[in-house]
């Protein structure tokens, strides 16, 4: 199959996703978790095994964050319990052992592998805040998208350049939205 089928099926997958986060939905955990396939097979394709490693970590996070914003559903909405303080840490600690895995299997030898270094480590610290439903994880996410024009143009992967500026209106959409939702809450929208 051509790389520009796996290309397209993940932006697909993760402007539908990114439409359901704004909303704070888990269909956007499900939607970014199906995104994850067709990227991994592109980059191991591509031999961007970092990026191919990223999609792995996505995939841990995505359970992870899933299953949090149940646990939070349940509290806030029927006032069920849980050990708040192991699954908020466990985020923490997934977020260490990927960054610790991303620089085993970096080489360092040109640019590019800093950018997707910097690329990998930025992603990693934002999905940890989604799963946070942290206002400043939009804003990290932009600065993402930001790198990730340049490193897409570089290895000529159109549709996940051109998805860069999708996403970086989604999340000023989505910081838009979801500073509302503090505002009408009561509260900080800097968070």
């Amino acid at each position: 199959m051509p790389n520009w089928v796996f290309d397209w099926t993940g932006a697909v997958l993760v402007v539908v996703s990114l439409v359901y986060l704004i909303r704070k939905h888990l269909w956007y955990w499900h939607f970014s978790n199906a995104s994850l396939l067709p990227y991994f097979v592109l980059f191991v394709v591509t031999r961007q095994y970092m990026l191919a490693g990223l999609q792995v970590s996505y995939l841990i996070f995505g359970v992870h964050g899933l299953y949090l914003w149940h646990l939070e559903q349940r509290r806030d909405q029927h006032g069920e319990r849980f050990n708040e303080r192991f699954w908020y840490n466990l985020g923490w600690v997934l977020t260490l052992l990927i960054f610790a895995y991303t620089i085993s299997v970096t080489s360092f030898g040109g640019i590019w592998e800093w950018l997707q270094f910097a690329i990998v480590s930025a992603s990693l610290i934002a999905n940890w805040a989604t799963t946070r439903k942290w206002l400043w994880s939009w804003y990290l996410w932009i600065s993402v998208n930001l790198l990730q024009i340049v490193y897409f143009a570089q290895f000529e992967l159109w549709a996940l350049f051109g998805l860069q500026f999708i996403l970086i209106a989604l999340s000023l959409k989505g910081a838009i939205e979801w500073a509302r939702d503090r505002q009408r809450q009561g509260l900080p929208v800097h968070v």
